[in-house]
Protein backbone atom coordinates (compact mmCIF):
# COMPACT_ATOMS: atom_id res chain seq x y z
CA UNK A 1 0.00 0.00 0.00
CA UNK A 2 1.29 3.47 -0.85
CA UNK A 3 -0.43 6.75 -0.08
CA UNK A 4 0.78 10.33 0.05
CA UNK A 5 -0.03 13.00 2.61
CA UNK A 6 0.72 16.71 2.37
CA UNK A 7 1.20 18.34 5.78
CA UNK A 8 0.25 21.99 5.47
CA UNK A 9 0.33 23.15 9.08
CA UNK A 10 3.74 23.48 10.69
CA UNK A 11 6.98 25.37 10.30
CA UNK A 12 10.59 24.66 9.44
CA UNK A 13 13.00 26.47 11.76
CA UNK A 14 16.11 26.72 9.62
CA UNK A 15 19.08 26.95 11.98
CA UNK A 16 22.73 27.46 11.14
CA UNK A 17 25.08 24.58 11.75
CA UNK A 18 23.57 21.75 9.73
CA UNK A 19 25.80 18.68 9.76
CA UNK A 20 27.64 18.02 6.52
CA UNK A 21 27.13 14.55 5.08
CA UNK A 22 30.46 13.41 6.42
CA UNK A 23 31.04 10.54 8.82
CA UNK A 24 33.86 11.54 11.16
CA UNK A 25 36.11 9.09 12.91
CA UNK A 26 34.63 8.10 16.24
CA UNK A 27 36.75 9.49 19.09
CA UNK A 28 37.90 7.33 21.99
CA UNK A 29 34.89 7.20 24.32
CA UNK A 30 35.44 5.20 27.49
CA UNK A 31 32.44 6.07 29.69
CA UNK A 32 28.79 5.37 28.92
CA UNK A 33 25.56 5.81 30.85
CA UNK A 34 22.05 4.41 30.79
CA UNK A 35 19.64 6.91 32.35
CA UNK A 36 16.34 5.68 33.85
CA UNK A 37 15.09 9.26 33.47
CA UNK A 38 15.01 8.71 29.69
CA UNK A 39 12.08 6.31 30.20
CA UNK A 40 9.10 8.19 31.52
CA UNK A 41 7.37 6.57 34.46
CA UNK A 42 10.11 3.98 35.03
CA UNK A 43 10.94 2.99 38.60
CA UNK A 44 14.18 1.00 38.20
CA UNK A 45 15.25 -1.99 40.27
CA UNK A 46 19.03 -2.34 40.19
CA UNK A 47 20.51 -5.67 39.12
CA UNK A 48 24.20 -4.71 39.30
CA UNK A 49 26.46 -3.01 41.82
CA UNK A 50 29.32 -0.56 41.55
CA UNK A 51 32.51 -2.39 40.64
CA UNK A 52 30.74 -5.24 38.88
CA UNK A 53 31.90 -6.28 35.40
CA UNK A 54 29.28 -6.38 32.66
CA UNK A 55 29.02 -7.19 28.98
CA UNK A 56 26.92 -5.58 26.28
CA UNK A 57 23.47 -7.01 26.93
CA UNK A 58 23.98 -7.53 30.67
CA UNK A 59 20.88 -6.37 32.54
CA UNK A 60 21.59 -3.22 34.56
CA UNK A 61 18.11 -2.72 36.00
CA UNK A 62 14.54 -3.83 35.47
CA UNK A 63 11.14 -2.18 35.73
CA UNK A 64 10.06 -2.46 39.36
CA UNK A 65 6.46 -3.08 38.29
CA UNK A 66 7.19 -5.48 35.42
CA UNK A 67 10.43 -7.44 35.87
CA UNK A 68 10.17 -8.79 32.31
CA UNK A 69 11.18 -5.36 30.99
CA UNK A 70 14.96 -5.19 31.30
CA UNK A 71 17.45 -2.45 30.49
CA UNK A 72 20.82 -3.61 29.20
CA UNK A 73 24.33 -2.23 29.11
CA UNK A 74 25.36 -0.97 25.65
CA UNK A 75 29.04 -1.85 26.19
CA UNK A 76 31.26 -4.22 28.14
CA UNK A 77 33.27 -2.97 31.09
CA UNK A 78 32.92 -1.99 34.74
CA UNK A 79 30.00 -0.33 36.49
CA UNK A 80 31.82 2.66 37.99
CA UNK A 81 28.94 4.67 39.46
CA UNK A 82 25.24 4.71 40.16
CA UNK A 83 24.36 8.41 40.23
CA UNK A 84 21.45 9.28 42.50
CA UNK A 85 19.42 12.44 42.95
CA UNK A 86 16.83 13.58 45.46
CA UNK A 87 15.28 10.82 47.56
CA UNK A 88 17.98 8.50 46.17
CA UNK A 89 16.32 8.48 42.77
CA UNK A 90 18.59 6.72 40.26
CA UNK A 91 19.66 9.17 37.55
CA UNK A 92 22.46 7.32 35.75
CA UNK A 93 24.22 3.99 35.69
CA UNK A 94 27.72 4.62 34.39
CA UNK A 95 29.92 2.00 32.75
CA UNK A 96 33.60 2.39 31.93
CA UNK A 97 34.27 0.48 28.74
CA UNK A 98 37.06 -2.08 28.64
CA UNK A 99 37.39 -1.57 24.88
CA UNK A 100 36.69 -5.24 24.16
CA UNK A 101 33.05 -4.80 23.08
CA UNK A 102 32.16 -8.24 24.44
CA UNK A 103 28.50 -9.19 24.39
CA UNK A 104 26.27 -11.62 26.15
CA UNK A 105 25.21 -14.40 23.78
CA UNK A 106 21.53 -14.90 23.14
CA UNK A 107 19.73 -17.74 21.45
CA UNK A 108 17.91 -16.01 18.65
CA UNK A 109 15.26 -17.26 16.27
CA UNK A 110 14.26 -16.64 12.69
CA UNK A 111 11.48 -14.06 13.04
CA UNK A 112 9.85 -15.26 9.84
CA UNK A 113 9.31 -18.80 11.13
CA UNK A 114 9.32 -18.38 14.93
CA UNK A 115 6.24 -17.71 17.01
CA UNK A 116 5.40 -14.27 18.34
CA UNK A 117 6.12 -15.41 21.90
CA UNK A 118 9.59 -16.64 20.91
CA UNK A 119 10.45 -13.30 19.30
CA UNK A 120 9.06 -11.44 22.30
CA UNK A 121 11.18 -13.53 24.67
CA UNK A 122 14.40 -12.73 22.77
CA UNK A 123 13.71 -8.99 22.91
CA UNK A 124 12.91 -9.06 26.61
CA UNK A 125 15.87 -11.25 27.57
CA UNK A 126 18.34 -9.08 25.63
CA UNK A 127 17.15 -5.93 27.37
CA UNK A 128 16.27 -4.05 24.19
CA UNK A 129 12.51 -4.15 24.51
CA UNK A 130 12.56 -0.45 25.62
CA UNK A 131 13.20 0.51 21.99
CA UNK A 132 9.51 -0.17 21.40
CA UNK A 133 7.22 2.65 22.54
CA UNK A 134 3.45 2.91 22.66
CA UNK A 135 0.72 5.46 22.27
CA UNK A 136 -1.26 6.55 24.13
CA UNK A 137 1.04 7.85 26.90
CA UNK A 138 4.32 7.75 24.89
CA UNK A 139 5.99 5.23 27.19
CA UNK A 140 7.79 1.90 26.81
CA UNK A 141 5.33 -0.57 25.28
CA UNK A 142 3.57 -3.10 27.47
CA UNK A 143 4.71 -6.57 26.27
CA UNK A 144 1.54 -8.10 27.70
CA UNK A 145 -0.62 -6.26 25.15
CA UNK A 146 -0.93 -6.32 21.38
CA UNK A 147 -1.13 -3.18 19.20
CA UNK A 148 -3.50 -2.49 16.35
CA UNK A 149 -0.51 -1.33 14.26
CA UNK A 150 3.21 -0.56 14.46
CA UNK A 151 4.73 2.60 12.99
CA UNK A 152 8.24 3.65 11.96
CA UNK A 153 8.95 7.22 10.86
CA UNK A 154 11.86 6.98 8.43
CA UNK A 155 12.73 10.68 8.44
CA UNK A 156 13.15 13.40 11.03
CA UNK A 157 11.98 16.93 10.25
CA UNK A 158 13.21 18.58 13.48
CA UNK A 159 15.73 21.42 13.21
CA UNK A 160 19.25 20.12 12.37
CA UNK A 161 18.00 16.52 12.57
CA UNK A 162 20.11 13.78 11.00
CA UNK A 163 19.49 12.76 7.42
CA UNK A 164 18.41 9.15 7.98
CA UNK A 165 19.00 8.26 4.34
CA UNK A 166 22.68 9.00 5.01
CA UNK A 167 22.86 7.81 8.61
CA UNK A 168 21.40 4.38 7.84
CA UNK A 169 22.90 3.62 4.46
CA UNK A 170 25.23 0.97 5.92
CA UNK A 171 22.68 -0.78 8.16
CA UNK A 172 19.79 -1.37 5.80
CA UNK A 173 20.17 -5.16 6.04
CA UNK A 174 19.80 -4.89 9.82
CA UNK A 175 16.81 -2.59 9.30
CA UNK A 176 15.15 -5.15 7.02
CA UNK A 177 15.68 -7.88 9.63
CA UNK A 178 14.25 -5.57 12.29
CA UNK A 179 11.14 -5.09 10.19
CA UNK A 180 10.67 -8.86 10.12
CA UNK A 181 10.71 -8.78 13.93
CA UNK A 182 8.13 -5.99 14.00
CA UNK A 183 5.89 -7.86 11.57
CA UNK A 184 5.95 -10.86 13.87
CA UNK A 185 5.13 -8.68 16.89
CA UNK A 186 2.28 -7.07 14.94
CA UNK A 187 0.71 -10.55 14.65
CA UNK A 188 -0.99 -9.88 11.32
CA UNK A 189 -1.72 -6.20 12.01
CA UNK A 190 -0.11 -3.60 9.72
CA UNK A 191 3.44 -2.33 10.04
CA UNK A 192 3.51 1.20 8.59
CA UNK A 193 6.57 3.11 7.33
CA UNK A 194 6.39 6.89 6.99
CA UNK A 195 8.89 8.16 4.40
CA UNK A 196 9.66 11.60 3.04
CA UNK A 197 8.11 12.18 -0.37
CA UNK A 198 10.71 11.69 -3.09
CA UNK A 199 13.11 9.46 -1.15
CA UNK A 200 13.91 5.92 -2.23
CA UNK A 201 16.21 4.82 0.63
CA UNK A 202 13.46 2.88 2.42
CA UNK A 203 11.65 1.57 -0.64
CA UNK A 204 11.34 -2.11 -1.49
CA UNK A 205 10.61 -3.30 2.04
CA UNK A 206 8.24 -6.21 1.68
CA UNK A 207 5.23 -6.92 3.84
CA UNK A 208 4.84 -3.38 5.14
CA UNK A 209 2.70 -0.39 4.21
CA UNK A 210 4.62 2.67 3.01
CA UNK A 211 3.15 6.17 3.29
CA UNK A 212 4.90 9.27 2.00
CA UNK A 213 4.71 12.64 3.75
CA UNK A 214 5.67 16.09 2.55
CA UNK A 215 5.45 19.51 4.10
CA UNK A 216 7.06 21.34 7.01
CA UNK A 217 7.92 20.07 10.47
CA UNK A 218 6.33 18.17 12.24
CA UNK A 219 5.72 16.02 9.16
CA UNK A 220 8.45 13.66 10.39
CA UNK A 221 6.96 13.18 13.85
CA UNK A 222 5.58 9.68 14.21
CA UNK A 223 2.54 11.10 16.04
CA UNK A 224 1.55 13.14 12.99
CA UNK A 225 1.92 10.09 10.79
CA UNK A 226 -0.13 7.90 13.12
CA UNK A 227 -2.85 10.57 13.21
CA UNK A 228 -3.19 10.58 9.43
CA UNK A 229 -2.74 6.85 8.81
CA UNK A 230 -4.31 5.10 11.79
CA UNK A 231 -5.80 7.47 14.41
CA UNK A 232 -6.01 6.32 18.03
CA UNK A 233 -9.33 6.17 19.84
CA UNK A 234 -9.92 5.43 23.49
CA UNK A 235 -9.07 1.81 24.26
CA UNK A 236 -6.79 1.43 21.23
CA UNK A 237 -3.04 0.94 21.24
CA UNK A 238 -0.27 1.47 18.68
CA UNK A 239 3.47 0.88 18.93
CA UNK A 240 6.25 2.82 17.27
CA UNK A 241 10.02 2.45 16.88
CA UNK A 242 12.83 4.74 15.75
CA UNK A 243 14.39 3.42 12.49
CA UNK A 244 17.93 3.21 13.91
CA UNK A 245 16.50 1.20 16.81
CA UNK A 246 14.81 -1.11 14.29
CA UNK A 247 18.32 -1.75 12.92
CA UNK A 248 19.62 -2.45 16.45
CA UNK A 249 16.83 -4.99 16.92
CA UNK A 250 17.60 -6.60 13.57
CA UNK A 251 21.31 -6.83 14.43
CA UNK A 252 20.47 -8.82 17.57
CA UNK A 253 18.52 -11.39 15.55
CA UNK A 254 21.22 -11.58 12.86
CA UNK A 255 24.19 -12.03 15.20
CA UNK A 256 22.80 -13.19 18.54
CA UNK A 257 24.67 -10.35 20.22
CA UNK A 258 23.74 -6.93 21.55
CA UNK A 259 25.42 -4.18 19.51
CA UNK A 260 23.65 -0.92 20.26
CA UNK A 261 24.86 2.03 18.23
CA UNK A 262 23.58 5.06 16.40
CA UNK A 263 24.84 7.44 13.78
CA UNK A 264 24.22 10.88 15.25
CA UNK A 265 24.34 14.40 13.82
CA UNK A 266 26.42 16.90 15.80
CA UNK A 267 25.49 20.42 14.76
CA UNK A 268 24.32 23.88 15.67
CA UNK A 269 25.70 27.40 15.25
CA UNK A 270 28.18 26.87 18.11
CA UNK A 271 29.73 23.72 16.65
CA UNK A 272 32.91 24.41 14.68
CA UNK A 273 32.61 21.46 12.29
CA UNK A 274 29.09 19.97 12.18
CA UNK A 275 29.25 16.33 11.05
CA UNK A 276 28.14 12.77 11.82
CA UNK A 277 29.54 10.22 14.25
CA UNK A 278 28.67 6.56 14.82
CA UNK A 279 28.73 5.92 18.58
CA UNK A 280 27.47 3.30 21.05
CA UNK A 281 24.30 4.35 22.81
CA UNK A 282 24.65 6.33 26.01
CA UNK A 283 28.04 7.72 24.96
CA UNK A 284 29.77 10.42 26.94
CA UNK A 285 29.66 13.47 24.69
CA UNK A 286 32.81 15.19 26.00
CA UNK A 287 35.18 13.41 23.54
CA UNK A 288 32.78 14.23 20.69
CA UNK A 289 32.63 17.93 21.60
CA UNK A 290 36.34 18.28 22.33
CA UNK A 291 37.63 21.37 20.46
CA UNK A 292 34.22 21.67 18.79
CA UNK A 293 32.39 24.23 20.96
CA UNK A 294 32.83 27.88 20.00
CA UNK A 295 32.67 29.37 23.48
CA UNK A 296 31.94 28.95 27.17
CA UNK A 297 28.34 30.16 27.02
CA UNK A 298 26.76 27.40 24.96
CA UNK A 299 23.57 25.43 25.46
CA UNK A 300 24.39 21.80 24.74
CA UNK A 301 21.32 19.70 23.98
CA UNK A 302 20.99 15.94 23.70
CA UNK A 303 18.39 15.81 20.96
CA UNK A 304 16.84 18.65 18.98
CA UNK A 305 16.31 22.25 20.06
CA UNK A 306 12.53 21.87 20.34
CA UNK A 307 12.18 18.80 22.55
CA UNK A 308 15.72 17.76 23.50
CA UNK A 309 17.29 17.76 26.96
CA UNK A 310 19.89 20.22 28.22
CA UNK A 311 23.08 18.39 29.23
CA UNK A 312 26.49 19.45 30.43
CA UNK A 313 29.36 19.35 27.89
CA UNK A 314 30.58 16.23 29.71
CA UNK A 315 27.11 14.64 29.89
CA UNK A 316 25.71 11.62 28.07
CA UNK A 317 23.67 11.00 24.95
CA UNK A 318 20.01 10.26 25.68
CA UNK A 319 18.60 6.82 24.89
CA UNK A 320 16.20 8.07 22.21
CA UNK A 321 18.37 10.89 20.85
CA UNK A 322 20.15 10.85 17.51
CA UNK A 323 21.68 14.30 17.54
CA UNK A 324 23.70 16.68 19.71
CA UNK A 325 23.04 20.38 19.26
CA UNK A 326 24.95 23.41 20.53
CA UNK A 327 23.49 26.92 20.29
CA UNK A 328 24.08 30.21 22.14
CA UNK A 329 22.68 30.33 25.68
CA UNK A 330 21.18 33.78 25.14
CA UNK A 331 21.50 35.06 28.69
CA UNK A 332 23.42 38.22 27.86
CA UNK A 333 21.86 41.61 28.49
CA UNK A 334 20.09 43.05 25.42
CA UNK A 335 19.92 46.77 24.76
CA UNK A 336 16.27 47.70 24.44
CA UNK A 337 16.66 49.72 21.22
CA UNK A 338 18.78 47.19 19.32
CA UNK A 339 18.26 43.60 20.35
CA UNK A 340 15.56 44.31 22.94
CA UNK A 341 11.79 44.56 22.53
CA UNK A 342 12.02 47.90 20.69
CA UNK A 343 14.57 46.61 18.19
CA UNK A 344 13.66 46.13 14.55
CA UNK A 345 14.39 42.39 14.76
CA UNK A 346 16.26 41.92 11.48
CA UNK A 347 18.19 39.06 13.08
CA UNK A 348 15.18 37.34 14.65
CA UNK A 349 12.92 34.59 13.37
CA UNK A 350 9.23 34.45 14.22
CA UNK A 351 6.36 32.15 13.31
CA UNK A 352 4.20 35.27 12.97
CA UNK A 353 4.97 38.46 11.09
CA UNK A 354 6.17 40.25 14.21
CA UNK A 355 9.53 40.97 12.59
CA UNK A 356 10.19 42.05 8.99
CA UNK A 357 12.35 38.98 8.45
CA UNK A 358 9.32 37.08 7.11
CA UNK A 359 10.01 38.69 3.72
CA UNK A 360 13.49 37.12 3.52
CA UNK A 361 14.02 34.10 1.24
CA UNK A 362 13.25 30.62 2.55
CA UNK A 363 16.92 29.72 2.22
CA UNK A 364 17.83 32.11 5.06
CA UNK A 365 19.27 30.31 8.11
CA UNK A 366 19.21 31.64 11.63
CA UNK A 367 21.55 31.77 14.61
CA UNK A 368 18.98 31.58 17.40
CA UNK A 369 19.55 31.35 21.15
CA UNK A 370 17.50 30.00 24.06
CA UNK A 371 16.18 33.35 25.32
CA UNK A 372 12.40 33.19 25.72
CA UNK A 373 12.11 37.01 25.53
CA UNK A 374 9.57 37.19 28.30
CA UNK A 375 7.98 35.36 31.19
CA UNK A 376 4.82 33.30 31.52
CA UNK A 377 1.65 35.35 31.25
CA UNK A 378 -2.09 34.91 30.77
CA UNK A 379 -3.00 32.00 28.48
CA UNK A 380 -4.83 33.78 25.67
CA UNK A 381 -6.35 32.64 22.38
CA UNK A 382 -4.10 33.87 19.57
CA UNK A 383 -4.64 31.29 16.83
CA UNK A 384 -0.87 30.71 16.78
CA UNK A 385 -1.07 27.07 17.85
CA UNK A 386 -3.50 26.10 15.12
CA UNK A 387 -1.09 27.30 12.41
CA UNK A 388 1.59 24.79 13.38
CA UNK A 389 -0.44 21.89 14.78
CA UNK A 390 -1.39 19.44 11.97
CA UNK A 391 -3.82 17.35 14.01
CA UNK A 392 -7.59 17.41 13.74
CA UNK A 393 -7.60 18.53 17.37
CA UNK A 394 -8.20 21.86 19.10
CA UNK A 395 -4.85 22.32 20.86
CA UNK A 396 -5.70 25.25 23.14
CA UNK A 397 -8.96 23.67 24.28
CA UNK A 398 -7.10 20.43 25.09
CA UNK A 399 -4.43 22.26 27.07
CA UNK A 400 -7.00 24.19 29.08
CA UNK A 401 -8.83 20.94 29.84
CA UNK A 402 -5.54 19.61 31.21
CA UNK A 403 -5.04 22.73 33.33
CA UNK A 404 -8.43 22.29 35.02
CA UNK A 405 -8.04 18.50 35.22
CA UNK A 406 -11.19 17.83 33.17
CA UNK A 407 -10.70 14.17 32.25
CA UNK A 408 -13.82 13.85 30.09
CA UNK A 409 -12.86 16.92 28.08
CA UNK A 410 -9.29 15.66 27.65
CA UNK A 411 -10.57 12.37 26.25
CA UNK A 412 -13.06 14.04 23.94
CA UNK A 413 -10.45 16.51 22.70
CA UNK A 414 -7.99 13.80 21.62
CA UNK A 415 -5.38 13.40 24.34
CA UNK A 416 -4.93 9.71 23.45
CA UNK A 417 -3.36 10.74 20.12
CA UNK A 418 -0.72 13.18 21.27
CA UNK A 419 2.65 13.26 23.00
CA UNK A 420 4.68 16.22 24.29
CA UNK A 421 6.85 16.40 21.16
CA UNK A 422 3.75 17.05 19.03
CA UNK A 423 3.29 20.36 20.86
CA UNK A 424 6.92 21.50 20.56
CA UNK A 425 6.19 24.04 17.83
CA UNK A 426 3.21 25.31 19.81
CA UNK A 427 5.53 25.90 22.75
CA UNK A 428 8.07 27.66 20.53
CA UNK A 429 5.45 30.04 19.14
CA UNK A 430 3.49 30.52 22.37
CA UNK A 431 2.98 34.21 23.09
CA UNK A 432 2.04 33.30 26.66
CA UNK A 433 5.35 31.48 27.27
CA UNK A 434 3.56 28.38 28.56
CA UNK A 435 5.60 25.20 29.07
CA UNK A 436 3.25 23.35 26.75
CA UNK A 437 5.15 20.07 26.51
CA UNK A 438 5.29 19.70 30.29
CA UNK A 439 1.57 20.41 30.41
CA UNK A 440 0.81 17.67 27.87
CA UNK A 441 2.93 15.20 29.83
CA UNK A 442 1.00 16.14 32.98
CA UNK A 443 -2.29 15.44 31.19
CA UNK A 444 -1.09 12.07 29.91
CA UNK A 445 -0.02 11.08 33.41
CA UNK A 446 -3.46 12.00 34.75
CA UNK A 447 -5.20 9.93 32.09
CA UNK A 448 -2.85 6.97 32.59
CA UNK A 449 -3.53 6.98 36.32
CA UNK A 450 -7.25 7.17 35.63
CA UNK A 451 -7.03 4.17 33.27
CA UNK A 452 -4.97 2.07 35.71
Amino acid sequence: MSQSFRIRKGADIRLKGESSLKLAQTPNIDVFAVKPTDFHGLVPKMMVKTGEMVKAGTVLFTDKYDAKIKYASPVSGEVIDVVRGEKRRILEVRIKSDGKNESESFTTVNPQTASRDQVLTVLLDAGIWPFIKQRPFSTVANPNESPKSIHVSCFDSNPLAPDLDFAMKDVMDDFAMGLEVLKKLADGKPVNLGVRTGTTAFSGMGGVNTYSFSGPHPAGNVGVQIHHVDPINKGELVWYVNPQDVANIGRLFSTGKVDLKKTIAVGGSHIKEPQYYTVPMGANIAPILKDQLLGDNDRVISGNVLSGTKVEPDGFLGWDDSQITAIPEGNEAQFVLTNGWLGLGFDKFSLSRTFPTWILPKSKKWDLNTNTNGEERAFVMTGQYEKVFPFDIYPVHLLKAIIVNDIDAMENLGIYEVAPEDFALCEYGCTSKIAVQDLVRQGLDIIKEECA
